[in-house]
Order: structure tokens, then sequence, then C-alpha cells
């Protein structure tokens, strides 16, 4: 249940309707570098589609986060280790959705979703030290900065750090107190 001031956020599976939408997110090369380790490139809506084929069967969850019934982005758990019962956790939003509250709401449910249902002992992230607006949000959501990665990612022509950051269920359920 959400509060009052909290977005309307709802965590969903991929429909045809957001195929749109999750195309346009991946191929946008303004926020490449924030979204994962590949160099920036054309993304042809042949290729995305094949690596949607791909994703579906590698064990890892992704959802749709949805605002009223539009996808604006995603947000997945993925890497994880049975054993050791981690995972890393990723997200993307449309450029409009940004910085109105959406992410940090998307979070708080991946992670409760993370701990509670697929029983991690450890989440963890990494974020280009530059992007202040996501790395409040994971602070947000209590991710702590466990380390960085100096200047180990290219960035619109320069080197930036990456920042590491983890939570642990332990420390998320003394927060929920």
């Amino acid at each position: 249940m959400r509060g009052m001031d909290e977005p309307p956020v709802t965590l969903r599976a991929r429909a045809a309707e957001d195929l749109d939408a999750l195309y346009s997110l991946a191929a946008d090369l303004d926020s490449w570098e924030e979204r994962g380790p590949l160099g920036p490139a054309p993304l042809s809506r042949a290729e995305w589609e094949a690596r949607q084929e791909a994703q579906a069967a590698d064990g890892n969850v992704r959802f749709v986060i949805d605002v009223d019934g539009l996808a604006v982005g995603t947000i997945g758990l993925f890497d994880s280790d049975e054993l050791a019962r981690y995972a890393e956790i990723g997200i993307a939003l449309v450029p409009e959705a940004r910085g109105r509250g959406f992410g940090s709401a998307a979070i708080a449910r991946v992670v409760e979703f993370g701990f509670v249902r697929r029983n991690l002992r450890r989440i963890h992230l990494q974020a280009i030290s530059s992007n202040a607006a996501a790395l409040r949000a994971y602070e947000k959501a209590g991710f702590v900065v466990e380390g960085r990665l100096r200047e180990h990612a290219w960035v619109r022509g320069r080197y930036e750090d990456i920042v590491l950051m983890g939570l642990l269920r332990s420390e998320w359920e003394a927060a929920r107190v």
C-alpha cells in the first residue's frame, strides 16, 4: 500500500502496448551511459527485439514501471547468485518521468520484492558518479556507498568514477521499523 505522498507507481510485466516506449528508452543515446556498460551506438528495433527475446530466458527479473497505465521505464534484478543470495538492481526511466519520484518509488518496490519475495540477502548497484539524481534515489532507498571505481567509465568525452552501492536485508528491515 502506498502513502498519500507517494507517486502512483506499479511494477508489472511487459505488455505489447509498452514496446514503443521501451524501445525508445533503450535506444536513447542521451542517457546511454547511465543504463549500461556498453558503448553508445544506434540500436535498431530488430536488434532490441532480439535482445528482449534473449533476456526472456536468462533468469533475471524485469518489471515495467507503470504510472497511470503507461510504461515510463524498466527496473529489474539481475546477475543474481542463488547461494550467496544477492542481485544487482538496474533502472531506466523515460526522460519525461525523471525527477518526479517515480524512480524512487520503483526502487523501493523492487527492493521489497527482492528481500521479501526472492529471499535476497543483499542488493547492490553501480552508478556513474555524475548521476546525482540516481545516487539520491538510491540513498533514499537505504543504499550506502561501498566503494568507487575511479575513472572507470568513459562518459561523453571524459572518464568518470563508478559508485558502488549496496543494501543488506538486515539494514532494510531495521529501517522499516
